[in-house]
């Protein structure tokens, strides 16, 4: 017995391990996530192999024992009887099966042809992924007020949103609010505020309404009460430090010269509402915004030279009443203390407050701030984001259910090509871009894994022909793990998709090497070829 297998077994793991071993070594993000999984599976293949070879031979020795098994058996040896008769029928009926496709070889050959055909038109159609996003039992919601609302308003709507939550949300455990800042595109501003919801345990979250997209849904829903508030609820990415957020990150850039911020404003809603349009996406929102009310200051500078009154001093003056500025720091009662400069806050709660603060000329005297400066309400960004130097806005989302992360990325695309004006460009971020640059890969990835396949089989039979009946199987078992994604839409040819379609490639070309082997020994033997293909898979007994 040991003569028989020891040959396919040492194949085997060499296969297996010629498979995932290249995988390993593959760059970035994709080579990661990889790695642990080819490292542990080749290392697992070749210990198994090592023990197949020694311990299980010695084990067999001592423990297998010659038992017979007949229609007259009892207890687990009638079992065991009924078990044989039934596998043995399924082998004869294999068996004849294949004997009949050998004489039908041409039509074989071409119902092989036509299932690499339907894999590689199955890829082609079948909605690629990255990374699907996961229930980490955690939350983000962003809080966007109308431009201008106070501080005061901000936390109260933050009270508000956490006692939502404590009382009609069971699935989320613990709430903790940020006034102030909004954590996606960290951004300060007293109408901006950030939650961060903590979820039960998995355990306790069974039904599908208390778990990630329920309860986003649920959370979306229940907020809708709080009326002028832009509340968006997303999940974290799923890989840690790429991008803010869960789904797509796009980068619109204004790559001329940078125009009126009201005209950029424009052309970043029309593309959002257009991608909104697109029955791949099911969210794309922004927060940026060119509505923040704010004062824009004149200096007149005329003026000021007439008074004697140097503009740095004017613009030092601004700084300090209005902002502040820092003096230094002195040690007091072994303390340290920071000396800051600004306005009481009573006279800096108005513009208007400009009449009164002084600002010293050449000649020593005091001159009125406001006699030099006037001002009107203008709106403006409140934050302006750089992307590759360019001016740019981050434009977030999610595919609608039942759509890819790799269809919705195309709908982008599509979108920015019709909506765009010549002189905008765009570019990808975090997730999105790992994944497009992940997305030849894929291919690469099969490519070296077969690669690798063929030449350790053309080494091990010292033949380039006979490796291909072992390769010409590894299609059949990537046809059905295909088929299988296909018949279920809410499945995408993702990472993990294709770990174990990788995985399937070892596992197919296992299945082929122990019938090939077994045939060419026959051949070797003498036996013709069609009786030595048959003969692996023939019954104990027949002829």
């Amino acid at each position: 017995a040991m003569k028989d297998i020891t040959a396919p077994v040492i194949a085997i793991a060499l296969i297996l391990a010629a498979v995932f071993v290249p995988v390993g070594f593959i760059p970035g993000i994709v080579g990661k996530l990889y790695q642990q999984f080819a490292v542990t599976i080749a290392i697992s293949v070749v210990l198994s192999a090592f023990i197949a070879l020694s311990l299980t031979p010695a084990l067999t020795s001592l423990m297998l024992r010659p038992t017979e098994q007949t229609a007259d058996s009892k207890g687990l040896n009638q079992l065991f009887y009924k078990f044989n008769q039934w596998f043995e029928r399924v082998t004869q009926s294999y068996a004849n099966g294949v004997r009949k496709a050998l004489r039908f070889a041409p039509l074989v050959g071409i119902l092989l042809l036509g299932v690499y055909g339907g894999t590689f038109a199955l890829f082609r159609t079948k909605p690629s992924g990255f990374i699907p996003t996961e229930d980490e039992g955690r939350l983000f919601v962003a809080v966007e007020l109308p431009q201008g609302a106070s501080g005061i308003r901000t936390q109260a709507a933050l009270a508000q949103m956490a006692q939502i939550v404590k009382d009609k949300v069971p699935a989320v455990q613990n709430v903790v609010g940020i006034s102030g800042l909004n954590a996606l595109n960290f951004s300060f501003k007293s109408s901006s505020a950030t939650m961060f919801l903590q979820m039960k345990p998995w355990d306790d979250r069974k039904e599908a309404s208390q778990q990630l997209f329920g309860v986003i849904a649920q959370l979306q829903k229940e907020f809708s009460v709080i009326k002028g508030a832009n509340i968006v609820v997303v999940p974290p990415p799923a890989i840690p430090g790429l991008g803010n957020t869960g789904g797509f990150s796009f980068m619109l850039e204004q790559r001329e010269a940078s125009t009126d911020i009201k005209a950029f404003e424009a052309v970043v809603n029309k593309f959002v509402g257009a991608a909104n349009q697109r029955p791949e996406i099911g969210s794309a929102y922004t927060f940026f915004t060119a509505k923040t009310p704010g004062y824009q200051l004149t200096v007149n500078r005329e003026q000021a030279k007439k008074l004697g009154v140097p503009l740095t001093n004017v613009f030092n003056a601004l700084s300090t009443y209005l902002g502040s500025t820092y003096i230094n720091d002195f040690t007091k009662y072994g303390r340290n203390f920071r000396v800051v400069a600004q306005a009481d806050t009573s006279y800096r709660q108005d513009i208007t407050a400009l009449n009164s603060f002084y600002v010293a000329n050449q000649a020593g005297g005091q001159v009125p701030l406001g006699s030099l400066v006037s001002y009107k309400l203008v709106e403006n960004a409140p934050l302006i984001s750089h992307y590759n130097l360019f001016r740019s806005v981050e434009i977030n989302g999610d595919a609608k259910p039942g759509y890819s992360s790799g269809q919705a990325i195309e709908a982008l695309k599509e979108v920015a090509a019709k909506t765009l004006p010549a002189d905008y460009g765009y570019d990808f971020s975090g997730l999105s871009r790992e994944e497009i640059s992940s997305g030849n890969s894929t291919f690469i990835i099969f490519g070296l894994s077969i690669l690798f396949v063929f030449l350790l089989l053309a080494a091990l039979y010292e033949s380039w022909s006979v490796p291909f009946s072992v390769l010409l199987a590894v299609p059949l078992g990537i046809f059905g793990a295909i088929v299988a994604l296909t018949l279920v839409p809410k499945l995408t040819n993702n990472v993990y998709a294709q770990i174990g379609m990788i995985t399937l490639i070892g596992l197919a070309a296992k299945n082929a090497i122990l019938i090939v082997e077994f045939a060419k020994e026959r051949v070797d033997w003498g036996m013709p070829v069609f009786d030595a293909t048959m003969a692996p898979k023939m019954p104990s007994g027949t002829a």
